[in-house]
């Protein structure tokens, strides 16, 4: 009777752990889903708003922000579909894999890395993941 007490403790405990997983993967891909949405919208007021601390810091204004997305990520500014894939849970941070087909058909991978900041996710980095097998 004991380990059946134990074992419905412990699943008890795994299902509360991936229910929490699972909702900080959906406030994961909700922030990164309102950027793209305010990249769409040429919004870059909106989209700063959902950078960390550290790249609010690195562009200063939400015009630096705007150039350095158009020039090093059009892939973001403007997808024709975008796809999460797997959540790492890094400790401090996070790691959300994207797929994002561009307005070309090419296909790109992307790692966001997000902090918890006060309760809310920012996006700390963004960096394209080399695809095997696939050229630039």
């Amino acid at each position: 009777m004991r380990q059946i007490l134990f074992a419905l403790i412990a699943c008890i405990g795994l299902s509360h752990g991936a229910l929490a997983q699972t909702q900080s993967g959906a406030d994961v891909q909700d922030t990164i889903q309102r950027q793209l949405d305010a990249f769409m919208a040429d919004d870059f007021d909106t989209a700063f708003t959902f950078a960390a601390p550290n790249i609010q810091g690195m562009f200063g204004t939400p015009e630096n922000f705007e150039m350095m997305v158009k020039r090093g990520y059009p892939m973001v500014w403007r997808p024709a579909d975008v796809t999460f894939g797997d959540l790492r849970d890094d400790g401090a941070t996070v790691a959300q894999r994207v797929i994002i087909r561009d307005q070309k058909g090419a296909t790109h991978v992307l790692e966001y890395t997000m902090v918890d900041q006060g309760g809310m996710w920012r996006i700390a980095g963004v960096q394209i993941i080399p695809q095997a097998g696939v050229a630039a």
